[in-house]
């Protein structure tokens, strides 16, 4: 069947999915966005609240400037930090309008594979185009036949769960009621109130557990926030790197975030407790949560659980499709070794495209968070450069597709996502990954209950 007149079907009108639509139709190469939300960014919407560590200028792609510029659309103050609200709002939307129909909201792909060709066969397999199953929000199904795929549907839909293992912890799901994977909105009174006043534990590190901390650390100063605290979960020790690259970080934001994270536990707001892999959710007799870790330590009961231990690819839609992921990150095998962060909690992470995102079946592309699995070390910048390179392979421009084209910042830590707009500290001596310390006070309260010694980089 002739392919080269189909669509390139791009899963997720987000930042990613809508560069890669801007760049192909640069390319005279048609587009059609699929995504499930009611309109583009709709990830990014339900962070709304929070603000990114990275500028206007490092978070719009140039080939979506190009497409918008005839709009009369005006770029923000590339120095001036957006929230996901204002990323949203003045960037994704405008871009997505300018594509027009395109762009089509409230679809979900549901599973690709090659027409006619499940998993298992390999009969004339390269040469069908793709067949793409779309449901409906009424229910309906439709079936899209594409040149290629281009999947940028990120990981926002699968947060990591509590459970130390990987798996949800024992009562995790029981306890939904007091527990969300995200950061709260605590400028919203009906969330503010959730936890004014309250016990709240908050599992996992990087950038989304500081910005968790330091939310909940000023909702502690305020003046309807008395008694407000929180016992941060490390699932590791504290050590040099464990509240980010501070003032080494070439990312400003990202730096002055790490600090106002360790500002909330010197000042008392929060307490951490070291070594804490969680294994089972309880309720006490008051219907508070308590936390039991897999050695069997009991910690105090909390009223909330934030959990932010990362996100995972969905690749249930993708299970007649050929990919090669690595078995741990399950993310392309050759990218794996270059955002791995068992190696890449300091510094970069080495710029890449069409070549390092390959799959065996040819013609399937993840590209964005989704193509970083459940490594958490993921920028914009990184995106959009991914989505040039794939596009320009796509439209058999080798030479364009193999060139790097992006310098990424310097950092004392990889990725993550989410900023506030307190001013940077100064960060103390330590560099990253120095020894763990051992038994120690954080903050001015009593060291929380089971607070041990850890390894180097904490979870």
């Amino acid at each position: 069947m002739e392919t080269q007149n189909l669509p390139v079907v791009v899963i997720g009108a987000g930042p990613v999915g809508l560069a890669a639509a801007a760049h192909l139709v640069a390319r005279g190469i048609e587009p059609l966005v699929l995504e499930a939300g009611t309109s583009a960014g709709s990830a990014v919407r339900e962070w709304s609240h929070v603000r990114l560590f990275s500028t206007w200028s490092e978070v719009t792609d140039p080939a979506a400037e190009k497409l918008l510029a005839p709009t009369g659309w005006v770029k923000p103050d590339p120095a001036s930090f957006p929230s996901g609200g204002d990323w949203a709002e003045r960037y994704l939307q405008p871009l997505a309008d300018v594509l027009g129909e395109r762009v089509r909201t409230g679809v979900r792909v549901t599973g690709v594979s090659r027409a006619g060709r499940d998993r298992i066969v390999d009969a004339d397999r390269a040469t069908q185009p793709f067949v793409v199953h779309v449901a409906h929000a009424d229910g309906r199904e439709e079936k899209v036949l594409a040149r290629e795929v281009i999947d940028a549907s990120g990981t926002w839909t699968t947060p990591g769960p509590a459970g130390g293992s990987g798996l949800p912890a024992l009562g995790e799901r029981a306890a939904a009621d007091r527990i969300t994977y995200r950061v709260p909105d605590l400028k919203d009174p009906a969330v503010r109130a959730r936890y004014a006043g309250r016990r709240t534990a908050v599992i996992g590190t990087g950038a989304s557990a500081f910005t968790a901390l330091a939310y909940l650390a000023d909702l502690a100063r305020a003046d309807d926030g008395a008694g407000t605290h929180a016992v941060w979960i490390l699932r590791r020790g504290i050590s040099g790197s464990t509240f980010g690259g501070g003032t080494a970080d070439q990312l400003p934001a990202r730096g002055a975030l790490g600090l106002a994270a360790k500002a909330a536990v010197d000042d008392g707001h929060a307490d951490a407790v070291t070594g804490f892999r969680t294994e089972a959710i309880e309720r006490d007799d008051d219907g508070r949560l308590v936390l039991v870790a897999e050695d069997g330590r009991r910690l105090a009961p909390v009223d909330e659980v934030i959990v932010l231990t990362g996100f995972r690819p969905d690749l249930s839609f993708l299970s007649e499709i050929r990919l090669g992921l690595d078995e741990r990150l399950q993310a392309p095998i050759a990218l794996a070794p270059l955002i791995d962060p068992n190696q890449h909690s300091c510094g970069t992470v080495y710029p890449h495209g069409h070549r390092e995102l390959a799959h065996p079946e040819k013609g399937i592309h993840l590209v964005g968070m989704k193509s970083y699995g459940r490594a958490p070390t993921f920028l914009a910048m990184t995106g959009y450069e991914q989505v040039r390179s794939v596009v320009a392979a796509i439209a058999g421009d080798t030479e364009s597709a193999d060139r790097v084209e992006l310098t990424l910042p310097e950092t004392g830590v990889c990725g993550g996502a989410g900023l506030f707009d307190a001013p940077a500290a100064e960060q103390s001596g330590d560099g990253c990954c120095t020894p763990a310390p051992q038994l120690i006070q954080l903050g001015s309260k009593a060291p929380a209950e089971g607070t041990s010694a850890g390894g180097c980089c904490g979870s």
